[in-house]
């Protein structure tokens, strides 16, 4: 067992702070596509959504951290950052007690989202709740098999982006489908980063994740076919004509992106995997600012022309 730590740390490595842009950003992509297609800028609904999204995802962390060292599958030879319950900080049983908190504030929160959207944001909230439990626990954990990065695509890019522009219109449009799968996919390449790090210790521990289906090589193309997608969505937002040609803007990013990638190539130790990571998870932040903010100017400018 290590020395125990201060609180505020163990909490900071409890909740994985670095994971939240993959949650805060497709609310406001969401929120710039709401804005633009409604002409109001509902600051109460982004808020309310941020708060309810970033629960689901410190819920989902924290139960990760305890599940995967119930199982086995964090030791202490583990690469990747730390976890709380492997080090012996806090009990499995603290960490989930913990993480049913944040689901039950995230259900809290999507109480007052509800009132507005009715029962579509009802079944949106459930399902998202219910799936965060679902990555790793259940009978089936999402997050020991193929299939997380396609999970992650659905609640942290359509779901995500859809539920906030229906909060604010009322209907979800073809363009906020296309963003929210555009946001989607860099979501997607910050899990795929971090299985491509774990995989040899997922491998022993009986887990069958994309990373350890495809291997370095092929791990690291898709990484490159992500990045690819998102040039796409962003292309595909432009061919629906003014207003949301802004969206291009988000292509200004893409070369950060390509960096990471490079960097990913090369990538020989924890530390490098670790930091391709948090940079991914910058990258979907900055597209989701930088396109929404295209977004955003774009409709004013169409408005005043």
């Amino acid at each position: 067992m290590s020395p125990r730590p201060s609180w505020p740390t163990i909490v900071w490595h409890a909740i994985r702070p670095r994971t939240l842009p993959l949650s805060l950003s497709p609310i406001l992509a969401g929120s710039a596509v709401g804005w633009v297609e409604s002409g109001v800028l509902r600051l109460d609904v982004t808020l309310v959504a941020a708060l309810s999204t970033a629960a689901i995802q410190i819920g989902t962390n924290l139960q990760n951290d305890a599940a995967d060292t119930l199982n086995q599958t964090d030791s202490a030879e583990r690469i990747g950052p730390v976890r709380v319950t492997e080090r012996g900080w806090l009990t499995p049983r603290q960490v989930m007690a913990a993480a049913y908190g944040a689901f039950a504030l995230a259900l809290f929160c999507g109480l007052y989202l509800v009132a507005i959207g009715g029962l579509p944001i009802l079944v949106l909230g459930i399902l998202s709740v219910l799936a965060g439990y679902a990555y790793s626990g259940g009978p089936f954990p999402i997050s020991r098999g193929p299939l997380g990065e396609l999970f992650v695509i659905f609640f942290f890019g359509l779901v995500a982006v859809g539920g906030v522009v229906y909060l604010y219109t009322g209907s979800i449009s073809p363009p906020a489908l296309v963003m929210g799968v555009t946001l989607g996919l860099p979501a997607a390449a910050v899990l795929l980063v971090n299985n491509l790090r774990d995989r040899e210790g997922d491998r022993e521990a009986g887990r069958a994740t994309l990373a350890i289906l495809l291997g370095p090589v092929g791990s690291v193309w898709l990484f490159g076919g992500l990045l690819a997608g998102v040039a796409l969505g962003l292309l595909g937002m432009v061919a629906f004509g003014v207003p949301w040609t802004g969206a291009a803007l988000g292509l200004a990013v893409l070369p950060f992106g390509v960096r990471i990638w490079r960097a990913l190539m090369g990538a020989a130790s924890g530390e490098d995997y670790n930091q391709c990571l948090a940079r991914t998870g910058v990258f979907q932040l900055l597209l989701a600012l930088v396109a929404g903010a295209g977004l955003v100017v774009g409709a004013y400018l169409h408005g005043a022309a």
